[in-house]
């Protein structure tokens, strides 16, 4: 008998700050029709407090907790349906998490250059691990530890900064349905 089961059928997007996930993931679900789960999202609308505000209560290490268990309850139900999965930037700080998001399905790391993630992050004050007096260094420190957790859990890795949304979710979709049906 055999024992191994089928990749679930999601496409999970990985990648830190700024480098698309959510944009991404808004065109891949409008697309597909498969529904959109943006984890910061879900996170939020359970705590009923914003990441920041989430990060001041309970520091990262609770928002880390928050995020391992949602993870947790997405991949429990990873097979009975298809979706977008966005995850956050610091998802794959995490063994157990790393390991769960190979069971998801087919992960797609999103990446950008640090110039391109300071130009879209740079704003926005809902980042609170960029609330820095060198939010470049900050990132190039964070960019350094999660590259080789990025390149572990990743089907495909793609820079995000020279081409368009519309794009990244056609070359995600072509390879996606290659790694499928390879697959089946």
């Amino acid at each position: 008998m055999n024992d191994i089961k089928p990749t679930p059928k999601n496409i999970v997007l990985v990648g830190f700050m700024g480098s698309g996930k959510t944009t991404v993931g808004r065109e891949l679900h409008q697309r597909l029709g498969y529904p959109l789960v943006d984890m910061d999202q879900v996170i939020e609308e359970r705590a009923g407090k914003s990441i920041p505000a989430i990060f001041e209560e309970s520091g990262e290490a609770g928002f880390r907790e928050m995020e391992t268990s949602l993870l947790r309850e997405i991949t429990n139900h990873a097979g009975s349906e298809r979706r977008i999965i966005s995850t956050g930037g610091g998802i794959v700080g995490s063994e157990e998490n790393r390991a769960l998001l190979k069971q998801l399905g087919y992960v797609v790391w999103l990446s950008a250059p640090i110039k391109v993630i300071l130009e879209r992050t740079g704003k926005n004050r809902n980042r609170p691990l960029l609330h820095t007096e060198d939010p470049a260094a900050k990132i190039q420190l964070l960019m350094d530890q999660r590259t080789p957790l990025y390149e572990e859990v990743a089907h495909l890795k793609l820079d995000t900064s020279g081409l368009d949304f519309s794009e990244l979710a056609t070359g995600i979709l072509e390879c996606a349905r290659y790694f499928f049906t390879s697959r089946a």
